[in-house]
């Protein structure tokens, strides 16, 4: 049975209602038939309906959470019955791909997208996942779930090799690699027991819109806003680093234990945060040595505080809880083991994401690769 009809009956009632509400308005987008529903929009919708935990700003593996269950979220076009649709970038690692073998690449793109699934299973606490699709056609809407498969790495067969890419089976499912985008693509194929829904396609949704707004029913979205509602903090350092070669340092931050000096616990770490986070949004953060929340993926709460000279560092109390967490079970890192940049690289991410919950509670979570340099216009 499918995921969302193992929820309550007004829930799945409430979900469909919200896509065909969106698919009316189609016509805002252009003139085709086909349902016209922008991923995120699909995807808050999802979270909307089932309560589920939202992920769609980490841009991990999963989109969505229901208890144990990670979600990947998909809505395509699939005029023919199926689509082949992205399911991991490697941009960060192109490089490195571009100089192996065909033979290896699809292995070395294997491994990574099994442990990027697994990284995001430890982070969230994950015991298995799906993929929740909303396959469009004319006039039509097609719900359906499917295997959030691994790629069977002794089960591959190169089926086509081409200028700009490869295509690969591991006989459970297809793959795509594009050479140019460094993007794995898998081939997603419609059912025919799916859930289907009819759309009506309003043919003027301006007026629409328009009468919800003067009997003011249309309201003003609240947007998170940067240095007020979230924070983006780097896991390298940006003293160090130059362009695309980031560099995490042997001996500070998340690998503090490793500083001389003094004799070091094996967990003593912190996360850096950079002067001009400070000068830009000094109220962001409580003051210095200020117990507060912290808010890890798998609900649990640890205490931490903003400390050390120029509040450079958000540590944890015990220091321990952070570096059990974060590079234990989550980074699966050894103790003595040296954090290096090119292990966030494998995982696609370089970053974290604090959001502000109130002055007590704060929400961490891992942002991917580039993060930190895409907030760096809000900085001044």
């Amino acid at each position: 049975m499918s995921l969302i009809l193992k929820q309550n009956k007004d829930e799945y009632n409430l979900y469909f209602s919200y896509l065909k509400a969106v698919s009316a308005l189609s016509r805002l987008f252009g003139d085709s038939n086909v349902p016209y529903i922008y991923y995120r929009i699909a995807e808050n919708i999802f979270c909307k309906s089932f309560n589920a935990h939202n992920l769609s700003r980490t841009d991990l593996a999963y989109d969505a959470i229901i208890g144990k269950i990670g979600i990947g979220l998909k809505t395509f076009i699939s005029l023919k019955g199926n689509s082949l649709e992205k399911i991991a970038e490697f941009d960060k690692l192109s490089s490195e791909l571009r100089d192996l073998s065909v033979n290896d690449l699809v292995l070395k793109l294997s491994n990574l997208r099994n442990e990027r699934i697994n990284f995001a299973k430890r982070n969230y606490g994950l015991e298995k996942g799906i993929y929740h699709c909303v396959a469009r056609r004319e006039n039509l809407i097609q719900v359906f779930e499917t295997k959030y498969d691994y790629i069977y790495s002794d089960s591959i067969k190169i089926t086509k090799r081409y200028k700009s890419g490869i295509h690969f089976s591991d006989g459970v499912n297809t793959y795509t690699f594009n050479f140019a985008k460094s993007t794995l693509f898998k081939r997603f194929y419609t059912p025919e027991n799916s859930i289907k829904i009819q759309i009506q396609i309003l043919d003027d949704p301006y007026s629409a819109i328009l009468e919800l707004y003067q009997k003011g029913l249309v309201v003003r979205k609240i947007f998170e806003v940067p240095g007020v509602d979230f924070m983006i903090l780097p896991l390298y350092s940006l003293r160090l680093s130059r362009g695309e070669e980031k560099v995490i340092p042997e001996k500070s931050g998340l690998n503090q234990w490793n500083a001389g000096g003094r004799e070091r616990n094996l967990g003593e770490v912190y996360i850096p945060i950079p002067a001009i986070i400070h000068r830009s949004f000094p109220l962001f953060f409580p003051p210095r040595d200020v117990l507060f929340n912290l808010h890890i993926p798998t609900n649990e709460v640890l205490s931490a505080k903003i400390c050390q000279e120029n509040n450079k560092a958000l540590m944890t109390n015990p220091n321990k809880a952070l570096s059990d967490w974060l590079l234990r079970k989550v980074l699966k890192l050894k103790e003595g083991e040296l954090l290096t940049y090119y292990k966030l690289k494998i995982l696609g991410i370089d970053s974290i994401r604090l959001q502000k919950i109130d002055r007590n509670n704060y929400k961490i979570d891992f942002a991917k690769s580039g993060s930190f340099d895409d907030f760096r216009e809000y900085l001044n």
